[in-house]
Order: C-alpha cells, then structure tokens, then sequence
C-alpha cells in the first residue's frame, strides 16, 4: 500500500495483480511526507507499529482508514488494481509453487489441493481481491477507481491524469510468461475457483471467459 500525502491518493495493493509495476513508477512521485508499506524486493513500513508489524504491504482499505482518519480518508483517492480470479488462482498456485516442477507436471493436482484439501485460508495471496477493497459491511467497495490487470496501462494512465501526476509506460516486475489461463481448468476446477471467489466475480464484473 502506498499513501500519498502530496497526491492525496491510496493505492491499495491487492496481491497477484501487478502491483509492483504499479508501486515502481508511483514511487517516482512521491515526496518525502508520503508512505508505503511493502515487503518484496523493497522493505518499506508504515510509521504505525501495529500495521508495520504485520509485515507484508497488502493491507485493506479497512485496515488502514481508523490510522488516517475519517476526513483524511474519505478526501484521498482511493484506487487498486484487480484481475480476472480464474487468471489470478493460477498465478497464485504457480508462485506458491514456484522453484520446483511440481505445478508444471500436475497443474491440475496442485490446483485442487489448495482449493479442496488444504486451503490456505490465512494467507494474503489466496484471499479474495474484495476483501481489501471493501468496508465493514463486507459489500462496498472503498474505491473511487479500480483499474483492471487485463488493461492495465490504459487504467494506469487514466489514474494518473485523475490525480494530476505524470504517467509513464509500466515496467514488467515479477512477471512470468504462463500463458492463457484457460487450460489449467477442467469443471471441476472452474466450479471451485467460482464458488470460492463469487464476490470477485460479481463485484469486478468476471466470468471463466473474460470480462462479462
């Protein structure tokens, strides 16, 4: 996450959407009174001792709104980044399985092991998107902009011209070359991934094949 006093913004970095790209060039903007909390490839932590503690710099919206203040959070422009679930699942179980071959061999296997066997319910990567975007009813969204991974430059460059800053082509950070999404699903799979992230799909406006 990253707050913007200059700019007056909080991008709220939901995992496995290319966050980091988007951290990368909003970083070139920031000024001395801004403040960001992240954990990979740049250690940074907000100057709350409960929020740094938590270590990682995906924190919700609803996290982060008691530290700020009703005023200071409601006038900032709030924006993240979100991505088709049916792409992002398959990101997740290639990352988490990422220095061996095991998802390359079974796909299929490893897919259903965390979503039926032993689901990572805890961890940040396996939530849904919502849950850092929405307020305490667990239904609205506390963004003003949410951009799409699937048109991320063009979203990208849109949140810039809102906020008033200078935009700039985005760098590829922590990218893979996987490929279409598609065919690591069989029914099963689908079925699953749908009832485990119906909020995602309903919210962002997603099904299996796109964009509905």
């Amino acid at each position: 996450m990253i707050i913007s006093h200059r700019h007056r913004f909080i991008f709220a970095a939901v995992p496995k959407t290319g966050t980091h790209s988007v951290r990368q060039a909003l970083r070139e903007q920031l000024g001395d009174e801004d403040v960001e909390q992240v954990g990979l490839f740049v250690d940074k932590r907000f100057p709350w001792e409960d929020l740094a503690a938590i270590r990682h710099g995906h924190l919700s919206l609803r996290q982060v709104r008691p530290y700020l203040g009703e005023e200071v959070f409601s006038g900032y422009f709030k924006f993240a980044f979100v991505r088709n679930p049916f792409d992002r699942f398959v990101s997740y179980c290639a990352f988490m399985l990422r220095g061996g071959d095991d998802f390359q061999r079974r796909p299929h296997d490893m897919m259903r092991h965390f979503l039926f066997e032993e689901a990572p319910e805890g961890h940040v990567l396996f939530q849904p998107q919502a849950s850092l975007l929405v307020g305490e009813d667990g239904e609205t969204l506390l963004t003003d902009m949410v951009g799409r991974v699937e048109n991320m430059q063009g979203a990208y460059d849109a949140i810039c011209a809102r906020l008033g800053i200078a935009n700039r082509p985005l760098d590829r950070v922590n990218g893979s070359q996987r490929g279409d999404y598609r065919p690591y699903y069989d029914q099963t799979l689908i079925d699953g991934v749908a009832a485990r992230y119906a909020q995602d799909l309903d919210l962002f406006g997603y099904s299996f094949e796109g964009l509905r």
